[in-house]
């Protein structure tokens, strides 16, 4: 017999044994460079078109994320939400970035289109690890969630859409600007495009270069001590182990 998930709920546990959430998921690790974690998400976005199954006004706007540099390897706008639409989308992403199996792990919600079997066997014939956030845990995908809220914080995100290519026209427009000039408060104040593209170390020492320069020429500015630029990016953790306090 086959059960629904609202009837397995209902099941009685074991004595003695107690549901582990933590088990049913694989938890990401820290990556500590670009293309080692993609963490995939689909958006809501208000529009004019109207579905014939349930009258909804939304485009799906599909985003992937590497989650070390933050920037945006693939997107696409659509009006549907399934799995056909994400397995291209991936696989050119990790075409164009020329990633080698074995290599990334896949962070992704428990959504229909990133738990299909479809999606499985093509993250299986890539070479791809899965991962999906834990059951009734909202804050396992942080990275993306954050995104979508600086894409819709925009002072010109429209209320709603025309039409879907003004959704693509502005997607398009806005990715070009987060990836090349938006600098990220987590990422040490530098653009994806200067992580993903390992310009850390350049970037940090030119900083460095102008603030030693700065404080030459006025060190009253600086009180305590010669100014630094912000940290460099290391390690990007989704789930960061906690540490046990000892008696």
């Amino acid at each position: 017999m086959k059960l629904t998930r609202h009837e397995s709920k209902k099941l009685p546990r074991r004595k003695g044994k107690s549901l582990d959430f933590n088990a049913l998921s694989l938890t990401v690790a820290d990556p500590t460079r670009s293309s080692q974690t993609y963490c995939p998400n689909i958006a809501g976005i208000a529009g004019f078109r109207f579905s014939s199954i349930d009258d909804t006004p939304y485009f799906y706007l599909y985003v992937i994320l590497d989650i070390f540099s933050r920037r945006v390897v693939g997107w696409c706008v659509a009006d549907a939400e399934t799995a056909t639409l994400f397995q291209p989308l991936f696989d050119d992403a990790i075409g164009k970035h020329n990633v080698p199996p074995g290599q990334l792990t896949l962070h992704a919600d428990r959504g229909a289109p990133m738990k299909a079997k479809a999606t499985a066997f093509l993250l299986a014939d890539l070479g791809v690890t899965r991962s999906h956030n834990r059951p009734h845990t909202s804050n396992d995908n942080p990275f993306s969630e954050s995104h979508f809220k600086t894409l819709k914080y925009q002072p010109r995100f429209p209320k709603r859409f025309g039409c879907i290519e003004d959704a693509r026209t502005f997607c398009r427009q806005f990715f070009d600007w987060y990836n090349q000039d938006h600098h990220h408060s987590g990422i040490g104040l530098m653009t994806p495009d200067q992580v993903h593209y390992g310009q850390i170390d350049a970037v940090h020492a030119a900083r460095q270069v102008t603030l030693d320069q700065a404080f030459r020429e006025n060190p009253g500015r600086f009180v305590k001590k010669a100014p630094i630029p912000p940290a460099k990016p290391t390690a990007a953790w989704i789930n960061p182990p906690t540490s046990k306090k000892t008696a």
